[in-house]
């Protein structure tokens, strides 16, 4: 038996904690970030607000003391990235040497560029276990889960594959053989750079996915923003240090094929509504508190791509819609009309 605490109770962090208690053999926490919506899930014995229908059984423990995360031996971070440093700030004191860290959120934060496990490891007093270039200085090995997932279908229990991650092999072993069950495989790496930032960027072209079909646009379209994505995905991920063969596995095409095509991705949706003509303040306003992280990532991942010389012009299109106003339409005949190149 394990003991695992679930630090965010949003959609993917109770999905996560479901698929775990179905597993068995496990004592579970469900961190909420405040004591409100805390009782809320535990009076109404399900997440009503971020993923209503999937009673939680009571071997589920959901709080919001901190303190809960003192006691588990691996610690699965679901907080989103523009909220993660300062609820670390108030978590951090209660983990110790000897834990395992897993961070399942997806995105980079913004004006530091940093990965989810690069932040963690900052609020934590260390290096990030990802760091290619020197030993890890954290006393917590930091991973990362990641892959096509929509947390309602693993709430659901249908089989999902994904890819965990960490620099020490024998680490993502023991997530690997915690985690997995009959509807829940998983995949071991050692890129955790790859699959961080395949899960996080992604997320950028599922918006624009989203504006293609909002505007009227069709299949071929789509396909070519699939395939035009990974390529851009893979250069500035494989710029940062991650092998290329990571972005055509899982945590790169995997995810961006579900999250570009899948209707229950809000970044997609964000997108089509985006296309359709609204503005973001509301659309962002009608996801009832349920974060599209691709809308924070595009900033950070043009900041990211400026950084390291590496050229994005469907992310740098998607950062001038989402943050100055300009017309999708015009955004797309735009990209169509730059100079043609060689695919390879």
């Amino acid at each position: 038996m394990s003991r695992i605490a679930v630090l965010g109770s949003g959609a993917w962090g109770t999905a996560i904690a479901l698929s775990l208690h179905r597993r068995g053999g496990h004592r579970i926490a469900l961190w909420a970030h405040s004591s409100e919506l805390a009782q809320q899930i535990v009076d109404a014995q399900e997440n009503t607000q971020f993923l209503p229908g999937f009673p939680l059984p009571s071997g589920i423990t959901v709080t919001s003391d901190c303190a809960a995360a003192a006691d588990a031996e691996i610690a699965v971070s679901v907080i989103p990235s523009e909220f993660l440093r300062s609820a670390l700030g108030r978590i951090g004191p209660h983990l110790h040497a000897g834990q395992i860290v897993l961070s399942a959120t997806k995105g980079v934060e913004d004006r530091t560029f940093l990965r989810m496990t690069e932040v963690i490891a900052d609020c934590l007093g260390g290096s990030a276990s990802s760091a290619p270039q020197s030993p890890s200085l954290s006393p917590f090995p930091i991973g990362a889960l990641s892959g096509p997932s929509f947390a309602f279908e693993v709430a659901h229990g249908q089989p999902t594959a994904l890819t965990v991650a960490y620099r020490e092999r024998s680490t993502a072993e023991r997530i690997q053989h915690d985690f997995s069950s009959e509807t829940l495989r998983l995949y071991t790496s050692t890129d955790v750079i790859g699959v961080e930032l395949g899960g996080a960027l992604k997320n950028v072209i599922a918006i624009a996915a989203g504006i293609a079909s909002g505007v009227g646009l069709g299949y071929n379209t789509t396909a070519a923003l699939i395939t035009r994505g990974i390529a851009e995905i893979t250069r500035l991920a494989v710029a940062c240090g991650a092998r290329r063969e990571t972005l055509a596995g899982l945590s790169g095409v995997g995810d961006l094929v579900l999250t570009c095509t899948g209707s229950l991705s809000r970044n997609r949706t964000v997108g089509e509504q985006l296309g359709r003509g609204r503005k973001l303040p509301e659309i962002l306003e009608s996801l009832g508190g349920k974060v599209a992280e691709g809308v924070l990532t595009t900033r950070a991942a043009l900041g990211l791509a400026r950084k390291h010389g590496v050229e994005m012009p469907i992310t740098e299109q998607m950062e001038l819609i989402l943050n100055e106003g300009k017309d999708p339409r015009q955004a797309i005949r735009e990209l169509m009309l730059r100079p043609g190149k060689e695919e390879h």
